[in-house]
């Protein structure tokens, strides 16, 4: 059966779109596979993704984000399946790391949208911790032929610093992107919508500030721009902190992402570059004097 086949097949198995016999477009997708069917967009999981995304909690996550107006009216989800089906949202763009620096105000307009998103009062299932995400990411990876990058469980043993300032220092959980690519942002101009909610949670706001900030690449002119807009005044020292230190921690988990991509054979990219890429940078950062700072800002 080819691609667009496959497809048909699944529009016929969702109430909401029978009928349905318009054009089906490729959106795109790193894991999973995006399409546009007119006023909708349907994604169909990927392959090895139920190994470690819970279709169960990505539903309810993606249902609270539309309800708090970040996100896209959800229209159809099968827990069981992976299959979801949103709203298109017309005239939107979606966003990438030069689009980030191109678009005017944009990093502001992310940093809105994770506000409204953080202040919701939402609940999400599925409780984002860090420490052992990496354990179960090490387990799952313990059973392929895949290798970790040279030094990986030395600069893991040197994270526990930022384990215990993180834990000396507590806030509140909140309801979490946790996997902010800038391709999950669609840009109207007046507004950032977020969409893909397979790893959210409950997670420290500054999670999503760093990862957003180390995905798009942004200059310390954008971080603050972002900042700014998230808190509507200049950051205390503990905040902007906490959000530099996440910037090497998201990328010393996401190595170990890029690493099962690899062993699951996922074609769309070279995962080994990935992680290595991925890990060299965390360990740049965690080796600079910025960092040390920042980690004695958290309390």
């Amino acid at each position: 059966m080819d691609e667009i086949a496959e497809v048909r097949a699944v529009i016929g198995t969702i109430p909401a779109l029978f009928g349905y016999d318009g054009p089906v477009e490729r959106l795109g997708g790193l894991t999973n596979r995006v399409y546009r069917l007119g006023d909708y967009c349907l994604r169909l999981p990927g392959k090895g993704t139920e190994a470690y995304i819970d279709r169960a909690n990505e539903a309810v996550a993606a249902e609270e984000a539309a309800r708090a107006g970040i996100s896209p009216e959800v229209i159809f989800a099968d827990a069981a399946s992976g299959v979801m089906v949103t709203r298109f949202i017309e005239g939107a763009v979606t966003m990438s790391a030069d689009a980030f620096a191109a678009r005017a105000a944009s990093p502001a307009r992310a940093g809105e949208a994770f506000a409204q998103l953080h202040r919701s009062g939402a609940v999400f299932p599925f409780r984002f911790e860090l420490f052992a995400m990496i354990d179960e990411y090490l387990g799952h990876l313990a059973g392929k032929v895949v290798a970790l990058p040279e030094g990986y469980h030395a600069v893991l043993a040197e994270a526990e610093a930022v384990r215990a300032a993180l834990a000396r220092a507590p806030v509140p959980l909140v309801p979490c992107h946790c996997d902010p690519l800038c391709e999950n942002f669609l840009d109207t101009g007046d507004r950032m919508w977020i969409v893909d909610w397979e790893y959210s949670g409950m997670n420290d706001p500054m999670w999503d500030l760093g990862d957003l900030s180390v995905e798009a690449a942004f200059s310390e002119a954008q971080d603050a721009e972002m900042l700014h807009a998230y808190f509507g005044a200049a950051p205390l020292a503990a905040d902007h902190g906490r959000m530099v230190i996440y910037k090497a921690m998201c990328d010393l988990l996401w190595t170990l992402w890029g690493l099962i991509q690899l062993a699951e054979a996922n074609p769309a990219e070279d995962f080994r570059a990935y992680a290595e890429g991925r890990f060299a940078r965390c360990k740049a950062l965690m080796a600079s004097p910025e960092f040390a700072r920042h980690l004695a800002a958290i309390g």
